[in-house]
């Protein structure tokens, strides 16, 4: 299933008791069709007030639950389940769009088999481009960004590399990521847009490396120092986390069907330390 959510009235994708998430909307409204619990596997996990445009889940029903979705109607099982998911969260008033459902490739896991995620975030930077209608999906800064800097400082951390720096870390997970590209552009209407692409993305990392371009883009840290804090390998109070409302998860994309049971089970093996090298580009 493919979705979109303004994330701003969310406490983030994960279900937590007592709080609004989007997993927990999504995951009640498949209760109500099928009458029983749903657990919903996710492409990636995003904090509190992150967007989606692109949001990919995965869960399993049995073939008997499938084939009674049309409930008599002469219509394919994942069109009746798309409309009935529709029908339940458009109580949310348009926060969460279902875009897709169908049957997922055999070993498909929306988390362990994609290939990569892309995110982007906007920045508004000098008050003369504040814009007070787009003001839930864009950084207002108050100082104009040096594009080249950004870009810079962007450049120097591609690859694959130990993100430690730049990610909370969570019990028994690797920080070694492969940052396929990051990148700076400044839109006609003026407004400074990050696209990042990674196979995938620790916690907190695509915010904590904006946070560290920003710094230099606007002259309050020298050229190169991204690239210092890179090597330094640690999480202390220098790591600036810029604000969660203009990061959208735009894409992940997966391999062809019959490999996305290998895909998973190679992205499940745990990265070792000494696979980090300085080498640049695609791949992971």
């Amino acid at each position: 299933m493919t979705l979109a959510y303004d994330g701003s009235g969310f406490s983030g994708w994960a279900a937590q008791p007592g709080r609004l998430t989007v997993q927990g909307a999504l995951e009640e409204a498949l209760e109500m069709l099928f009458r029983r619990p749903v657990r919903t596997a996710v492409a990636g996990r995003t904090d509190a007030g992150v967007h989606a445009r692109g949001q990919v889940v995965h869960f399993d029903i049995t073939p008997a639950e499938y084939a009674g979705l049309p409930r008599g109607k002469d219509i394919a099982p994942d069109v009746a389940l798309l409309r009935r998911v529709r029908g339940v969260v458009s109580r949310l008033r348009g926060t969460v769009v279902v875009h897709d459902a169908g049957v997922a490739a055999p070993g498909f896991d929306a988390r362990f088999s994609a290939l990569w995620r892309r995110y982007s975030y906007r920045i508004a930077d000098g008050e003369e481009r504040w814009d007070p209608l787009t003001r839930n999906d864009t950084l207002w800064h108050a100082t104009h960004l040096d594009e080249d800097a950004l870009n810079a400082e962007a450049r120097a951390v591609e690859g694959r590399h130990d993100f430690l720096t730049f990610c909370k870390p969570r019990e028994r997970a690797t920080t070694i990521r492969t940052l396929e590209s990051f990148r700076f552009a400044r839109g006609d209407d003026g407004i400074l847009v990050a696209h990042l692409r990674a196979d995938a993305f620790c916690h907190n990392m695509v915010r904590t490396l904006i946070g560290a371009a920003l710094m230099v883009g606007d002259g309050r840290q020298p050229p190169g120092w991204v690239g210092e804090r890179l090597g330094e390998r640690v999480r202390d109070a220098k790591t600036y986390l810029a604000a969660p409302h203009p990061l959208v998860l735009e894409e992940v994309a997966y391999p062809q069907d019959d490999d996305v049971a290998h895909r998973a089970s190679l992205t499940r093996a745990r990265r070792k330390p000494h696979d980090v090298s300085a080498r640049r580009g695609s791949g992971s």
